[in-house]
């Protein structure tokens, strides 16, 4: 990779950190258009076009990558890793989970822990997405993203609130920002007559970081306001 293309590279990473995807992306492609062939550019390129929905183009880039000259052991974990979200995105669960699978049984980390976790509750499978994520709470108790997981099971596969809540509330204790844990706990405070608590806690949801591994997205965030606002009793006159 040339002197221009790097430090555009390391610009568009800079970006990407802050959160400003536009300028990131732009960045990213200009990187590449001035002969950046590395994967420390493609992978977080894929892992952006990802987040914006860009999910064929985004397995194309982590393709790149993967056959990138001196790619590392670690980086090879993140292009799987990537690809495997992108492939979930465009409608393909099981390979998806066929690769994390992969991936956990030579290497078990926590991030692999944390989407394989949520994509087996994705999956539906009651029994095995509770093992795997109880087996990844017992990994990593204070991982915020582990806790919601085993959280999602009890309450979206087993119909047990009374369970999942003493999870989200560990996993809102650690990490009070997740978007995932605010709008589940949103929907208790709306089922107990809080909607100020609930709107609060949908309103910092709906301004967070919302991935492509998150179950509330923008559209299920703006539906749940929407409910509210109509529960909401009309002041007298």
């Amino acid at each position: 990779m040339g002197f221009r293309s790097n430090i555009t590279s390391r610009k568009a990473v800079l970006e990407h950190q802050k959160g400003n995807l536009e300028a990131a992306k732009v960045l990213y492609e200009q990187a590449i258009a001035q002969g950046a062939i590395d994967a420390a550019t493609f992978i977080p390129y894929a892992s952006l076009l990802t987040r914006v929905g860009e999910y064929e183009k985004a397995v194309e880039y982590l393709k790149k990558a993967e056959k990138a000259p001196g790619v590392t052991p670690e980086q090879k974990r993140q292009i799987f890793m990537h690809y495997a979200a992108a492939q979930y995105k465009l409608g393909n669960l099981d390979r998806a989970l066929e690769i994390l699978w992969e991936i956990h049984r030579k290497n078990p980390t926590g991030t692999i822990y944390q989407t394989l976790g949520y994509l087996l509750v994705e999956k539906g499978d009651a029994e095995t997405a509770l093992a795997f994520n109880k087996e990844a709470v017992d990994y990593d108790d204070e991982d915020s993203v582990a806790l919601d997981n085993l959280a999602q099971t009890y309450y979206r596969l087993l119909s047990d609130k009374a369970s999942a809540k003493e999870y989200f509330d560990k996993a809102y204790k650690i990490k009070p920002t997740q978007v995932d844990t605010l709008y589940f706990l949103a929907m208790y405070d709306a089922d107990d007559g809080n909607l100020d608590d609930a709107r609060e806690k949908l309103e910092t949801a709906g301004s967070g970081r919302i991935s492509p591994l998150n179950y509330a997205t923008k559209e299920r965030i703006a539906e749940a306001l929407a409910g509210l606002s109509s529960q909401r009793q009309p002041t007298g006159v």
